[in-house]
Parts: C-alpha cells; sequence; structure tokens
C-alpha cells in the first residue's frame, strides 16, 4: 500500500479544484480505513469549487473533497469494534460529538460540533480515506453497486424531507429537481403520493423528474403563471404538500401560493440570502404546517434509505449522468453547474474492488495500526 496517493483538492482559496499527491490517511484507534470505490459530486462540492462566500467562511485549503463514498474497509485501528477487513460499507457524512444536548436527546444532525467529512476534515475524493468506525454503514454488495452505494447519504437527505410527513393519497408539488429534488419525487410515489407535480427551469432536469414518476412537469424559465397551472392540473385545488427544494426565491413564493389552506410546506432547498414571505396571507390566514428541514437523522433516516434501495423500491440509475476519472474534475464541475448533470460518480480506484487476501479478513482489529498509516 503505497505511502501517498493522488486525491482533488482544494488546494487554494480561490476557484477551480487540483489533483495533488498527499499522504494517505492516518489511522486512529477508533477509526476505519475505507478502499473508495465510488464517491459522488454534490452541491456542496460545487459551492466548493465556485469559491462562493458559503466556501470562502467554511472551507480552510489544503482540503481533499468529497462526503458521499462507499468502499471496502482495508484497515482499523485498535479500538474498533463492530467492522472488519473486508466490509463494503458506505458513511454518515456527519461526525457529531456524542456529548452535547442535541446527541443526547436523539437529535444528532443538529449537533453543533459537527465535522463534516471532505467539508471540515479530509474527504473521499481520493483512493483512500479514514473515518471513525460510528460513522460507518454497512452495505450489501449483491443489492448496491457501488455506484448507486455511494448515493446512500444524499439520499438520506430526500428521505429525511419526505417522510416527515403522511404522503399516502395527498397531492404533492416538488419545486427544484436538483437530485434531491428528483429523489424526492421517487419517494413520494413509493410511499403513495397520488400525484406528484415538478418544476424546474431545466428541461434536462424535467424529463429525469418524468422517469422518477412525476404525474406532471412545468418548466417555469421565464413564467409567472406556475400557481394556475399546477391549481389546474389538480383538478382546481391548491396542493397537500409543497417540497421546496430548490432554495430559489420564487420558488419559495411559488410553494405557499399553491399549497391549499390547511396544507404543508416542508422548506429544504438552501437560499443564497435572506427571502422575504409574507406571513400573513401565505401562512397564518391559510392555516400551514411548515417544516424547515436539513439533513437526516442519524441513524434512522439510513434504515429507511436501506428498505427504499436495498429493497429496490427505487431505481436511482437514471439519474446517474456519467462516471468519471480524477483529471475530469473540474469539467464534471462545470456540468453541474450549467444543470446539465445529475449525480458524477467518480472513480478513485478505477471502478475495481479491493484485492483482500482471505486472510486478513479478520474479525479482530490490528493493533499495530494506530497512528500510523494502515498496513495489510
Amino acid at each position: 500500500m503505497p505511502e501517498t496517493m493522488l486525491a482533488i483538492c482544494k488546494a487554494k482559496p480561490e476557484p477551480g479544484l487540483e489533483v495533488r499527491e498527499v499522504p494517505r490517511p492516518l489511522v486512529g484507534p477508533e477509526d476505519v480505513l475505507v478502499y473508495v470505490e465510488a464517491a459522488s459530486l454534490c452541491g456542496t462540492d460545487l459551492h466548493i469549487w465556485k469559491w462562493d462566500a458559503w466556501s470562502q467562511r467554511h472551507i480552510h485549503p489544503p482540503l481533499t473533497l468529497g462526503h458521499e463514498f462507499c468502499g471496502t474497509i482495508v484497515g482499523v485501528g485498535e479500538k474498533v469494534q463492530h467492522t472488519a477487513v473486508g466490509d463494503y460499507v458506505s458513511a454518515e457524512s456527519h461526525v457529531t460529538c456524542g456529548m452535547c444536548y442535541q446527541c443526547r436527546t436523539g437529535q444528532a444532525h443538529m449537533c453543533p460540533n459537527t465535522q463534516i467529512i471532505g467539508v471540515d476534515r479530509d474527504g473521499a475524493f481520493a483512493p483512500y480515506v479514514a473515518v471513525p468506525e460510528k460513522v460507518i454503514w454497512k452495505c450489501d454488495r449483491s443489492k448496491l453497486p457501488p455506484q448507486i452505494a455511494t448515493l446512500q447519504e444524499p439520499f438520506g437527505n430526500a428521505v429525511f424531507a419526505t417522510m416527515n410527513q403522511d404522503l399516502a393519497g395527498q397531492s404533492v408539488a416538488v419545486l427544484g429537481c436538483g437530485p434531491i429534488g428528483l429523489f424526492t419525487i421517487g419517494i413520494a410515489r413509493a410511499v403513495g403520493a397520488k400525484a406528484v407535480f415538478a418544476t424546474d427551469i431545466h428541461p434536462h432536469r424535467l424529463d429525469l423528474a418524468s422517469m422518477m414518476g412525476a404525474t406532471e412537469v412545468f418548466n417555469v424559465a421565464g413564467r409567472d403563471d406556475t400557481v394556475g397551472r399546477i391549481v389546474e392540473a389538480n383538478g382546481g385545488y391548491g396542493v397537500d404538500v409543497v417540497l421546496e427544494m430548490s432554495g430559489a426565491p420564487s420558488a419559495i413564493t411559488t410553494g405557499f401560493r399553491v399549497v391549499r389552506n390547511g396544507g404543508t410546506v416542508v422548506l429544504f432547498g438552501i437560499p443564497a440570502k435572506p427571502v422575504e414571505i409574507d406571513v400573513a396571507e401565505n401562512m397564518i390566514f391559510k392555516n400551514l404546517t411548515v417544516r424547515a428541514l436539513n439533513g437526516r437523522r442519524i441513524f434512522d433516516t439510513w434504515y429507511k434509505t436501506r428498505w427504499l434501495l436495498e429493497g429496490g423500491v427505487i431505481d436511482l440509475k437514471p439519474l446517474i449522468t456519467k462516471t468519471i476519472d480524477f483529471d475530469e474534475i473540474n469539467d464534471a464541475m462545470e456540468m453541474l453547474s450549467r444543470g446539465d448533470a445529475c449525480k458524477i460518480v467518480l472513480l478513485p480506484n478505477g471502478g475495481k474492488p479491493p484485492d483482500i487476501p482471505e486472510q486478513h479478513r479478520a474479525r479482530t482489529p490490528n493493533p499495530n495500526i494506530t497512528g500510523s498509516p494502515v498496513h495489510r
């Protein structure tokens, strides 16, 4: 196993990403070393690539990106108890403290001390990544190939947002058909929504929305009649539930206008700046339930995700636009920025699983690797 590796890094505080040679990660006593078989690109990575205002506040170069991944454990620290070399895994990207009020009351997804893989610590756009065992999620390779297993983390966001309310027999509007919005459409149909109306400004994304089961799609680019068109498609009534997944101010306004009196609006998309809302007319007088959500419940949402994906309830293959190698990263980010792609999957090790001799697939940790690079 080499002492160094190539990784996709935010090397400097400026736009763009670089492929650099970096040390192979060290493994602490409670960590595992994962041989990365697939890692998917996310909107957060796009923010970092652009070096926008959010990135400038939160990212401290040099940093290896990547928080959505799957692979095989090839090394474990001396205190690791529940995983072993050879396990096929994904991971929760939020490393929480376990001791704050939120963590100790079942709300770890709101932990104020969270470290995010690929944001606050080095990530998985590399052949290897070291993560605490406590965030590892075991997968079934026979049911989830690497290109799908890597999508569990972002898919869980949509599971959390969508399944926070009973959608059986309900009419639903999904505003914004980026990856999370597209996941949401599939989940809403899977749990029994009677109709799902989807909006976006990109024809490619609307085509994918139809593939994921949208009842009707609406291109809202340059249009100001979106509310009327959705109400007409819904038999003359506002929808029961709005899932706002874009963060665009116009979409948020549409959401509050198109929902029926007594309905529910879920705000999941993150606006780039403060948004003005007519609270009296569009919230109070309509007697709305409004939910503002972020992330996913750790690990409650992962179990629901397992049912939907390993159980074959939802097929995410149509949402994988392409797989790439390291040298294609900036072109891939350009595609995401233009809205020409849904999920792009990086294959750091060429899409090949590791070669682990049977005698090294141990159930007992190797005490010799603590605090130093892992060797097989």
